[in-house]
């Protein structure tokens, strides 16, 4: 009894669950002797859930529980207690022996499995001696799988038609319920940065703009405010909270702003809050702020309310400056803004000058001579008139009449001529500098016409030369990449070569498993060539000396008797023609005819380029080797044109009969003997009546 209670607390082969589930104990196989004899010993230290895992996995669908299993092995167990184990001996040894030769049955077909492929291997080692390893590639250490969160439990069931969206935020008022939109909570989240980086951060280009805003405020209306009577005790009010908004935005960009923008020392980036503020400190900008601060508005209680005490405020010239050169950097066509701000420019100096006209006009007196200005309608606009006829030398002015007119009237000529030179000469550059593409695009265009016309070259030949030109520039914007990439150093042209072909490049069978820096060296080598409609891309039994990868378009692979049969429509992201870079004793020749199907933009690969590259990693060699070579061997398998590969002859054709020998059979024939050519020629016409027979029968 006591080795009965043994064998049934010593858990089966295939039931890890035994101590606690009687009900495998009849059904499943019975563990195997230990060399001593006796039952294996108890495993200790697995859980109860794992036990209940592999049981119900062992167990299969369809069939009981675990806890179904469970509550049927404890009835068992009060009726197996006064049952003796030798009734389940003889199941049990048969059993352990059915299992042992079932175990070493599957490790003999596992063994004779890894035998064959190791053969297969080897054996390609020795006909292939590029291949250096078992595998084809290197492969990347698979990264550190990240542990799955445990699973929330979910909340308590709701009403679907009660709770509200996972986007939706509500806010309660009254009886009312209102939407607020999310970006409040982030703005009351917001963190300001301790350190500010002014070349990219877009949020101190916006700041820029607001402290450019309240500049010109100073720069165009305290000129307006101190020549014309628009200031008035009545809007007193107005003009200086407005003076003083602009004070406060000034002193944020001192306080805040400008003494955390990160610079550049000995090469580094210095983030340091403390020497951040100390270079600002020390640099020329601070003086400049300062001294547009100083408080001169306390003589206000001494002389008034004079906007001229306000003029310091303009000197902060440096931050308009400074916002020109980001807005330009983000903007994709910043000559558009070079324009605006050049007539500004022109603008603002016909600003001051009708100011300073009617400063001379209040000074002579209103009215007093026919050069001054008479009072009547709308004050800037008529000096402002007055100012546009003096700077652009228009002439059919009144002449001045007094010393103060005459004087002021020549310094007007002067500063006109040439303030409106140097306007004019500005706004040549902005302009010469926006279409300087457009321009070496049309001289380069004129250029090859005037080759083509001397030369006598036909006319459908210049149309097609012009078509290019003009498709090419309109769809680039240039007539060669290479050349605006020139002047980057490989780092940044190895990024933007990345952003736009990486994508397509890695997508190539023949290239994947290489070595990655391997074709980042060869985006840097790809051309970019443009295709007109019908011009044939490379022409069936040409050398093959480049592989095409299609950016933009279409192109058609031509086939068939009479080569213009399409047999595949080729669209963007495709690639054709990589073999012929690998392919070496005549394997190299094109195979079909490839025809650009409207316009076609193609980035090109030299075989001579890729060749330089493959120097320097001779494992991606070897793999691009193999893969060409395989990829050849699958296009160069022979077709039967007449059946299918299967449809073979029973009797093969036999081959032809030399000469002599059929002499003498046919001289046997005439003799009409006997002997043994007499049967053998007798057999030939039996096997050749037999083959008829067979090829008859297939035609049929």
């Amino acid at each position: 009894m006591a080795e009965a209670m043994r064998w049934r607390t010593v858990p089966t082969y295939q039931c890890p669950a035994l101590p606690t589930c009687w009900g495998c104990l009849v059904r499943h196989q019975q563990p195997p002797a230990n060399e001593q004899g006796g039952f294996l010993p108890l495993t200790s230290g697995s859980p109860k859930n794992e036990q209940k895992i592999d049981h119900d996995r062992r167990r299969g669908s369809g069939k009981q529980t675990w806890e179904e299993e469970q509550e049927e092995g404890e009835e068992l167990a009060e009726d197996g207690r006064q049952a003796e184990p030798q009734s389940f001996l003889p199941e049990r040894i048969g059993s352990a022996t059915s299992v042992s030769s079932t175990v070493i049955n599957n490790r003999l077909q596992e063994l004779v499995k890894l035998f064959k492929e190791r053969t297969e291997k080897v054996k390609e080692k020795l006909t292939d001696p590029d291949v250096t390893s078992d595998d084809e590639s290197p492969t990347a250490s698979p990264a550190k799988a990240v542990p799955a969160a445990a699973p929330v439990p979910p909340p308590a069931a709701e009403p679907e038609g009660d709770k509200p969206g996972g986007d939706e935020h509500y806010c309660e008022m009254l009886c009312c319920t209102f939407k607020y939109r999310p970006w409040l909570d982030r703005l009351k989240n917001y963190q300001f940065p301790s350190s500010i980086d002014p070349l990219t951060n877009l949020m101190y280009v916006l700041w820029l703009f607001f402290v450019v805003m309240a500049w010109n405020w100073n720069c165009w209306l305290i000129p307006v405010r101190w020549a014309f009577p628009y200031q008035t005790p009545g809007n007193i009010h107005f003009w200086l909270l407005v003076d003083y908004l602009c004070d406060l935005i000034y002193l944020l960009d001192i306080l805040v702003f400008q003494t955390r923008l990160q610079f550049v020392q000995g090469g580094d980036i210095i983030t340091d809050k403390k020497a951040m503020k100390e270079n600002y400190l020390r640099s020329q900008r601070f003086k400049m702020d300062v001294v547009c601060l100083l408080p001169l508005d306390f003589f206000y209680f001494k002389v008034g309310v004079n906007p001229l005490l306000r003029f310091p405020r303009c000197l902060k010239y440096m931050a308009f400056f400074e916002f020109n050169n980001r807005l330009e950097a983000i903007l994709s066509k910043a000559y558009i803004y070079r324009v605006i701000r050049t007539t500004a420019y022109l603008l603002y100096s016909l600003h001051v000058n009708s100011c300073l006209y009617y400063w001379a006009s209040a000074y002579e007196g209103l009215g007093s001579t026919t050069w001054v200005y008479d009072g009547e309608g709308n004050s800037y606009i008529r000096c402002y008139y007055w100012a546009v006829k003096t700077l652009i030398t228009i002439g059919g002015l009144p002449d001045p009449k007094t010393l103060f007119e005459i004087v002021f009237q020549l310094l007007n000529y002067f500063t006109g001529v040439f303030a409106f030179s140097v306007m004019i000469g500005q706004m040549r550059d902005v302009v010469g500098a926006a279409t300087a593409g457009q321009t070496y695009y049309r001289s380069c265009m004129d250029s090859t016409i005037k080759y083509m016309n001397f030369y006598k070259i036909p006319k459908t030949v210049q149309n097609r030369v012009k078509t290019w030109y003009e498709y090419t520039w309109h769809s680039q914007g240039m007539l060669d990449e290479s050349e605006l990439l020139v002047q980057l150093p490989d780092k940044m042209r190895l990024d933007i070569a990345i952003d736009v072909n990486y994508n397509i490049v890695s997508k190539v069978a023949l290239f994947q498993g290489c070595d990655r820096q391997m074709i980042f060296d060869m985006l840097k080598r790809l051309r970019s060539v443009v295709y007109l409609p019908n011009d044939y891309v490379c022409k069936k039994g040409e050398i093959g000396r480049e592989m095409y990868i299609i950016q933009a378009g279409q192109v058609q692979v031509l086939g068939g008797p009479d080569g213009k049969t399409v047999l595949v429509t080729l669209k963007a992201g495709s690639v054709f023609g990589e073999i012929s870079l690998l392919a070496a004793g005549g394997g190299n020749r094109r195979t079909a005819n490839v025809v650009a199907h409207g316009f076609a933009n193609l980035f090109i690969l030299d075989k001579k380029d890729l060749n330089e590259i493959l120097v320097h990693y001779p494992e991606s060699q070897k793999l691009l080797r193999k893969k060409a070579k395989k990829m050849l061997q699958s296009n160069n398998k022979p077709k039967d044109e007449k059946g299918a590969p299967g449809d073979t002859l029973i009797i093969p054709p036999k081959a032809d009969t030399p000469k002599l020998f059929q002499a003498a059979l046919a001289a046997t024939g005439r003799m009409g003997g006997k002997g043994p050519l007499a049967q053998l020629r007798w057999r030939l016409k039996e096997l050749k009546a037999m083959q008829e027979t067979q090829l008859d029968t297939k035609v049929g």
